[in-house]
């Protein structure tokens, strides 16, 4: 909602008329197009891509735990903390929470980008063959299409 139409909102209630806030639902006079969802396999695939790029391109930039590391595997930021608590400065024992946090926060979205790559590419695939069985099944005696007033008659 925008905030000009918030306010307006807020001040219609404070002097007492009615105001009501429409969520969700399509416009009185009809817009808003058909009820059909429609993807393309394409559009899905796109999309599954593009987040699988995104995982890539945050795992290669997004990990200050292992960047710099040393034989332990320790990365720099971490080494930098120690440095600084085995000097006595809190800034050390922030580091480390810093890096903590973070390094949680990054994995949560490769999970996510992971999630969403893995899950198109197994709804496109699912789809597919879903398309391909109802396909078989909907063919005429001539292996054409079915007409649409021959598959009307099923939902009478």
């Amino acid at each position: 909602m925008a905030w000009d139409e918030w306010e307006q909102l807020k001040a219609e209630a404070a002097k007492g008329t009615s105001s009501h806030t429409r969520l969700n639902q399509v416009a009185p006079d009809g817009g808003g197009g058909g009820g059909d969802l429609v993807v393309h396999q394409d559009d899905l695939g796109a999309v599954g891509h593009d987040a699988h790029l995104l995982y890539d391109e945050v795992k290669g930039c997004a990990d200050i735990a292992g960047t710099g590391a040393d034989k332990g595997g320790n990365g720099s930021t971490a080494q930098a903390a120690a440095s600084l608590k085995s000097h006595g400065f809190q800034l050390g024992g922030a580091l480390d929470t810093t890096v903590d946090v973070w390094s949680s926060q990054v994995k949560s979205v490769l999970q996510a980008c992971a999630h969403i790559s893995d899950h198109l590419d197994f709804t496109k695939k699912l789809h597919a063959e879903d398309d391909a069985k109802i396909g078989t099944v909907l063919r005429g005696g001539d292996g054409g299409a079915v007409p649409v007033s021959q598959l009307d008659e099923y939902f009478k």
